[in-house]
Protein backbone atom coordinates (compact mmCIF):
# COMPACT_ATOMS: atom_id res chain seq x y z
CA UNK A 1 0.00 0.00 0.00
CA UNK A 2 1.60 3.53 -0.52
CA UNK A 3 0.67 5.89 1.72
CA UNK A 4 1.13 9.68 1.44
CA UNK A 5 2.49 11.88 3.87
CA UNK A 6 0.08 13.82 6.47
CA UNK A 7 -2.17 16.70 5.03
CA UNK A 8 -2.63 19.47 7.46
CA UNK A 9 -5.81 20.57 7.08
CA UNK A 10 -6.78 24.34 8.56
CA UNK A 11 -10.10 24.83 10.23
CA UNK A 12 -11.23 28.77 9.07
CA UNK A 13 -14.10 30.82 10.26
CA UNK A 14 -15.42 31.15 7.19
CA UNK A 15 -18.73 33.43 8.31
CA UNK A 16 -21.44 34.07 10.97
CA UNK A 17 -24.05 32.13 10.67
CA UNK A 18 -22.42 29.63 8.12
CA UNK A 19 -20.86 25.94 8.64
CA UNK A 20 -17.79 24.13 7.85
CA UNK A 21 -18.42 21.38 4.95
CA UNK A 22 -17.83 17.92 6.35
CA UNK A 23 -16.04 14.74 4.80
CA UNK A 24 -18.35 12.13 4.16
CA UNK A 25 -17.01 8.42 3.65
CA UNK A 26 -19.23 5.60 2.54
CA UNK A 27 -17.27 1.87 2.37
CA UNK A 28 -18.52 -1.54 1.53
CA UNK A 29 -17.16 -4.45 0.17
CA UNK A 30 -17.68 -4.44 -3.60
CA UNK A 31 -21.56 -5.50 -4.12
CA UNK A 32 -23.00 -3.90 -1.00
CA UNK A 33 -24.45 -1.03 -2.49
CA UNK A 34 -22.21 1.98 -1.54
CA UNK A 35 -22.19 3.33 -5.26
CA UNK A 36 -25.49 2.95 -5.73
CA UNK A 37 -26.42 4.82 -2.73
CA UNK A 38 -23.54 7.37 -3.08
CA UNK A 39 -25.26 8.53 -6.75
CA UNK A 40 -28.69 8.75 -5.62
CA UNK A 41 -27.36 11.18 -2.45
CA UNK A 42 -25.89 13.18 -5.17
CA UNK A 43 -28.54 13.34 -6.97
CA UNK A 44 -30.88 14.37 -4.30
CA UNK A 45 -28.56 16.53 -2.36
CA UNK A 46 -27.06 19.38 -4.28
CA UNK A 47 -25.29 20.49 -1.44
CA UNK A 48 -22.47 17.35 -1.35
CA UNK A 49 -20.27 17.26 -4.41
CA UNK A 50 -17.95 13.93 -4.60
CA UNK A 51 -14.42 13.50 -4.21
CA UNK A 52 -13.07 12.54 -7.75
CA UNK A 53 -10.68 10.41 -7.14
CA UNK A 54 -7.20 9.20 -9.07
CA UNK A 55 -6.39 5.97 -10.27
CA UNK A 56 -4.39 3.55 -12.57
CA UNK A 57 -7.37 1.16 -13.56
CA UNK A 58 -8.57 1.02 -16.71
CA UNK A 59 -11.94 3.11 -17.71
CA UNK A 60 -14.54 1.03 -18.24
CA UNK A 61 -17.21 1.53 -20.95
CA UNK A 62 -19.74 3.56 -18.74
CA UNK A 63 -16.85 6.01 -17.14
CA UNK A 64 -15.92 9.24 -18.38
CA UNK A 65 -12.46 11.07 -17.52
CA UNK A 66 -13.03 13.56 -14.67
CA UNK A 67 -16.05 12.69 -13.26
CA UNK A 68 -16.05 9.05 -12.31
CA UNK A 69 -12.38 8.89 -11.63
CA UNK A 70 -9.38 10.96 -12.96
CA UNK A 71 -7.56 8.33 -15.06
CA UNK A 72 -3.65 8.57 -14.92
CA UNK A 73 -0.74 5.98 -15.20
CA UNK A 74 1.26 4.51 -12.44
CA UNK A 75 4.13 7.39 -13.14
CA UNK A 76 1.90 10.13 -12.53
CA UNK A 77 0.32 8.73 -9.43
CA UNK A 78 3.69 8.26 -8.25
CA UNK A 79 4.61 11.98 -8.91
CA UNK A 80 1.26 12.84 -6.92
CA UNK A 81 2.40 11.15 -4.35
CA UNK A 82 5.89 12.70 -4.28
CA UNK A 83 4.76 16.12 -4.28
CA UNK A 84 1.93 15.36 -1.65
CA UNK A 85 -0.84 16.01 -3.19
CA UNK A 86 -2.77 13.16 -2.14
CA UNK A 87 -5.26 12.85 0.99
CA UNK A 88 -5.14 8.92 0.90
CA UNK A 89 -4.19 6.52 -1.02
CA UNK A 90 -4.45 2.40 -1.83
CA UNK A 91 -3.50 -0.38 -3.99
CA UNK A 92 -6.91 -2.55 -4.85
CA UNK A 93 -6.60 -5.12 -6.98
CA UNK A 94 -3.63 -4.07 -8.63
CA UNK A 95 -4.39 -1.06 -9.41
CA UNK A 96 -4.15 2.36 -7.42
CA UNK A 97 -6.40 4.68 -6.66
CA UNK A 98 -5.80 8.34 -4.40
CA UNK A 99 -7.37 11.31 -3.69
CA UNK A 100 -6.10 14.70 -4.65
CA UNK A 101 -6.29 17.01 -1.03
CA UNK A 102 -7.04 20.71 -2.88
CA UNK A 103 -10.38 20.08 -3.95
CA UNK A 104 -11.47 19.05 -0.90
CA UNK A 105 -10.31 21.72 1.06
CA UNK A 106 -11.61 24.29 -1.07
CA UNK A 107 -14.71 22.76 -0.56
CA UNK A 108 -14.65 22.46 3.13
CA UNK A 109 -13.84 26.37 3.69
CA UNK A 110 -16.59 27.15 1.18
CA UNK A 111 -18.96 25.04 3.78
CA UNK A 112 -19.43 22.02 0.86
CA UNK A 113 -19.88 18.43 1.93
CA UNK A 114 -17.65 16.21 -0.03
CA UNK A 115 -18.77 12.37 -0.30
CA UNK A 116 -15.72 9.99 -0.63
CA UNK A 117 -16.17 6.70 -1.93
CA UNK A 118 -13.31 4.59 -0.76
CA UNK A 119 -12.26 1.47 0.92
CA UNK A 120 -10.75 0.89 4.74
CA UNK A 121 -7.69 1.79 3.97
CA UNK A 122 -8.36 4.91 2.75
CA UNK A 123 -10.78 5.71 5.07
CA UNK A 124 -8.09 5.25 7.74
CA UNK A 125 -5.86 7.89 6.05
CA UNK A 126 -8.69 10.10 5.98
CA UNK A 127 -9.29 9.57 9.94
CA UNK A 128 -5.53 9.96 10.43
CA UNK A 129 -5.30 13.47 8.27
CA UNK A 130 -8.76 14.99 9.31
CA UNK A 131 -10.54 13.37 11.85
CA UNK A 132 -12.51 15.99 12.90
CA UNK A 133 -14.38 16.75 9.10
CA UNK A 134 -15.01 13.08 9.07
CA UNK A 135 -18.62 11.17 9.45
CA UNK A 136 -17.68 7.41 7.93
CA UNK A 137 -20.55 5.19 7.60
CA UNK A 138 -19.96 1.35 6.50
CA UNK A 139 -22.38 -0.27 4.34
CA UNK A 140 -22.97 -4.23 4.62
CA UNK A 141 -24.42 -6.51 2.76
CA UNK A 142 -27.54 -9.02 4.42
CA UNK A 143 -25.92 -12.21 3.52
CA UNK A 144 -22.90 -13.60 2.04
CA UNK A 145 -25.03 -14.74 -0.76
CA UNK A 146 -26.84 -11.48 -1.31
CA UNK A 147 -23.59 -10.00 -1.82
CA UNK A 148 -22.73 -12.81 -4.10
CA UNK A 149 -26.19 -12.18 -5.95
CA UNK A 150 -25.63 -8.84 -6.32
CA UNK A 151 -21.89 -8.87 -7.95
CA UNK A 152 -23.30 -11.26 -10.63
CA UNK A 153 -26.31 -9.31 -11.10
CA UNK A 154 -24.40 -6.00 -12.25
CA UNK A 155 -22.80 -7.99 -14.70
CA UNK A 156 -19.76 -5.69 -14.99
CA UNK A 157 -16.47 -8.22 -13.61
CA UNK A 158 -15.41 -11.14 -14.92
CA UNK A 159 -15.60 -14.96 -13.11
CA UNK A 160 -12.61 -14.07 -11.81
CA UNK A 161 -12.79 -11.17 -10.54
CA UNK A 162 -15.67 -11.91 -9.23
CA UNK A 163 -14.23 -14.57 -7.12
CA UNK A 164 -11.70 -12.24 -6.07
CA UNK A 165 -14.02 -9.77 -5.21
CA UNK A 166 -15.82 -12.36 -2.68
CA UNK A 167 -12.37 -13.87 -1.08
CA UNK A 168 -11.60 -10.43 0.10
CA UNK A 169 -15.37 -9.28 1.25
CA UNK A 170 -14.60 -10.88 5.01
CA UNK A 171 -11.68 -9.28 5.48
CA UNK A 172 -13.10 -5.58 3.98
CA UNK A 173 -16.35 -6.20 6.52
CA UNK A 174 -13.59 -6.76 9.62
CA UNK A 175 -12.89 -3.26 9.58
CA UNK A 176 -16.47 -2.53 10.35
CA UNK A 177 -15.50 -0.92 14.26
CA UNK A 178 -13.37 1.51 12.83
CA UNK A 179 -16.83 3.37 11.47
CA UNK A 180 -19.11 5.78 12.74
CA UNK A 181 -21.86 4.32 11.57
CA UNK A 182 -22.45 0.40 10.48
CA UNK A 183 -25.38 0.25 7.95
CA UNK A 184 -26.78 -3.11 6.78
CA UNK A 185 -28.37 -2.47 3.28
CA UNK A 186 -31.73 -4.91 2.96
CA UNK A 187 -33.21 -2.26 0.49
CA UNK A 188 -31.78 0.42 -1.07
CA UNK A 189 -34.43 3.50 -0.58
CA UNK A 190 -34.46 2.89 3.32
CA UNK A 191 -30.43 2.64 3.28
CA UNK A 192 -30.64 6.08 2.06
CA UNK A 193 -32.56 7.37 4.16
CA UNK A 194 -31.17 6.68 6.81
CA UNK A 195 -27.56 7.84 5.44
CA UNK A 196 -29.37 11.30 4.60
CA UNK A 197 -30.63 11.01 8.23
CA UNK A 198 -27.10 10.85 9.57
CA UNK A 199 -26.11 14.05 7.05
CA UNK A 200 -28.76 16.10 8.79
CA UNK A 201 -27.97 15.24 12.38
CA UNK A 202 -24.32 15.45 11.49
CA UNK A 203 -24.53 18.90 10.16
CA UNK A 204 -25.73 20.34 12.84
CA UNK A 205 -23.04 19.34 15.05
CA UNK A 206 -21.82 22.39 17.52
CA UNK A 207 -18.15 22.20 15.85
CA UNK A 208 -19.56 22.70 12.08
CA UNK A 209 -21.33 25.91 13.36
CA UNK A 210 -18.42 28.01 13.07
CA UNK A 211 -20.15 31.33 13.18
CA UNK A 212 -22.16 29.83 16.62
CA UNK A 213 -19.43 30.92 18.81
CA UNK A 214 -19.89 34.91 18.04
CA UNK A 215 -23.63 34.72 17.31
CA UNK A 216 -23.89 33.69 20.97
CA UNK A 217 -21.75 36.12 22.38
CA UNK A 218 -23.64 38.58 20.51
CA UNK A 219 -26.74 37.45 22.48
CA UNK A 220 -24.99 36.80 25.96
CA UNK A 221 -24.09 40.91 25.21
CA UNK A 222 -28.12 41.74 24.54
CA UNK A 223 -26.82 42.95 21.11
CA UNK A 224 -29.16 43.21 18.28
CA UNK A 225 -28.48 40.65 14.83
Amino acid sequence: MIRPPKVKFQRPIIGNGQRRGMMLVLSSPSGAGKTTISRKLLQLDPSISLSISVTTRPRRANESDGIDYHFIDKEQFERMIQRNELLESARVFDNYYGTPAGPVRESLQQGRDVLFDVDWQGHLQLAENAREDLVSIFILPPSFAELNRRLRARAMDSEEVIRRRMAKAPEEISHWEDYDYVLVNEDVDETLATVQGIIEVERLKRKRQVGLADFIRRLEAGQEG
